[in-house]
């Protein structure tokens, strides 16, 4: 009740904060249904209850901020709705449609109690903010700049982005570090936390840090499973797909789930549904260069031998052929070498018949003829002599030719010399004993 002081009608402060209490509570009976940001949480883990922090953004400027009141009972209970409808449990960041009812606390203040939310709505909301951003990437030219990259014909230098002790990051290095066909990776972890959040600023922060080392890397991944179709909702965080798409090295995400693909995986230069597709995939990339290579090592390796053979069968048919050739030429060499003899011999015989022939004819004339015939006639005999003279032996001896004897006759044959005979060699200067060591048809 207001007192008097100094003629004025003075409220205490309870006054005050009861009537407002009063006031509010005939004014709002009923629950009603309210569209807000959900800026905070604020899920005290100890006691389960939630003391959420509700805005209202026009272009991004607060125009309403509110606190309000969650409890445990009604908090479990919508969060497991969200879990069953977004994939996703209540957290920082979504829009929300909520029903509430107006609370004052003389001493708390004024709040609003959230007895249920509609989590159909939520998804609705996430997916308008989805294309928005996926329309945004476009316009700015961002949406298929990773896929421009050129893409490594043998990646092999690998900068993973997972968790440690995630089932999809062990399942990736089963894959790859146990494939067999012996196919050697170099990888490395870069620790983040891929869902919740938190998630989007820790996945970024680890791209920045790939990024100063980036020339050591072939291709950065973004691995992970286990969980299913929760918490992705992060990967369509508008931050993290504009990262991605800038990013200078081709991003490979397997973020493991099946549907409604999310933007991370749509500006990436390519996405895989789960970490061991994506290992699959690293090793098809060396099967494409290892398969070509090894046919043609294989061509190398037997065209050399079947070229060899070709040559060593020409080369055996050349010498086969030479060798037929020198020794035909040897034995007509050969032929004609024992025939020098005999037609010495007959040479010599036939210059001797031919001039006792001339011989004759010219004593015949001269017994007819007067002195001039028979000088003139002794001049031509001289003339035959000389002739003669050219045609005895020892001037084809000079000219190189050899005569063989064994036991005083002229050997013509190799035949008729055993081996140890002692045979002889005449020459045009001297003569050469020789011994028979082998002997030749």
């Amino acid at each position: 009740m207001a007192i008097d002081i100094a003629g004025k009608k003075v409220f205490t402060l309870r006054e005050v904060a009861q009537s407002i209490q009063r006031t509010l509570n005939e004014r709002y009976k009923s629950t009603f249904w309210v569209k807000a940001e959900l800026n905070k949480l604020n899920h005290y883990s100890h006691s389960g209850h939630c003391y959420p922090e509700l805005l209202e953004r026009i272009e991004g400027k607060v125009v309403a901020q509110f606190r309000s009141v969650l409890w445990k009972g009604d908090f479990d209970r919508i969060n497991k709705a969200f879990n069953a409808v977004l994939k996703e449990p209540l957290k920082d960041g979504i829009t929300i449609l909520f029903e509430a009812s107006i609370q004052y606390d003389p001493v708390y203040d004024l709040s609003l109690r959230i007895h249920d939310m509609d989590p159909s709505y939520s998804l609705g909301e996430l997916e308008r903010e989805r294309l928005e951003n996926i329309e945004r990437l476009k316009k700015e030219g961002l949406f298929t700049r990773n896929k421009q990259l050129e893409f490594p014909d043998l990646p092999q230098r690998l900068a993973v982005i997972s968790v440690e002790t995630s089932k999809g990051y062990a399942d990736f290095l089963k894959v790859i570090d146990q494939n067999p066909w012996g196919y050697k990776y170099f990888h490395f972890l870069f620790p983040a936390l891929l869902q919740g959040e938190k998630a989007v600023d820790s996945i970024v922060a680890a791209l920045k840090k790939i990024k100063h080392v980036q020339h050591h890397f072939d291709l950065v991944l973004i691995i992970r499973g286990g969980g299913g179709d929760i918490g992705l909702s992060c990967y369509n965080h508008y931050d993290l797909a504009r990262e991605i798409a800038l990013f200078p090295l081709p991003v490979l995400s397997g973020v493991g789930h099946a549907t409604n693909e999310t933007i991370a995986e749509l500006v990436s230069f390519r996405h895989f549904i789960t970490p061991t597709e994506t290992a699959t995939f690293l090793l098809q990339c060396f099967h494409d260069l290892s398969v070509p290579v090894e046919n043609t090592f294989e061509k190398l390796r037997t065209a050399p031998g079947k070229a060899i053979r070709q040559k060593h069968e020409q080369f055996i048919a050349a010498v086969k052929y030479f060798s037929l050739s020198v020794r035909r030429t040897l034995d007509s060499q050969d032929q004609f070498t024992r025939q020098i003899p005999q037609r010495i011999q007959n040479t010599e015989r036939q210059n001797r018949q031919l001039l006792r022939q001339q011989l004759d004819t010219s004593t015949e004339r001269l017994k007819h003829s007067g002195g001039y015939f028979l000088i003139r006639q002794k001049t031509l005999l001289d003339s035959y002599e000389q002739q003669a003279k050219m045609l005895d032996p020892k001037l084809i001896l000079k000219r190189g030719f050899s005569i063989t004897m064994l036991n005083g006759k002229a050997l013509t044959e190799s035949m008729k010399a055993n081996e140890g005979d002692v045979i002889e060699t005449v020459l045009f200067k001297g003569k050469l004993i020789s011994r028979v060591e082998t002997k030749k048809k």
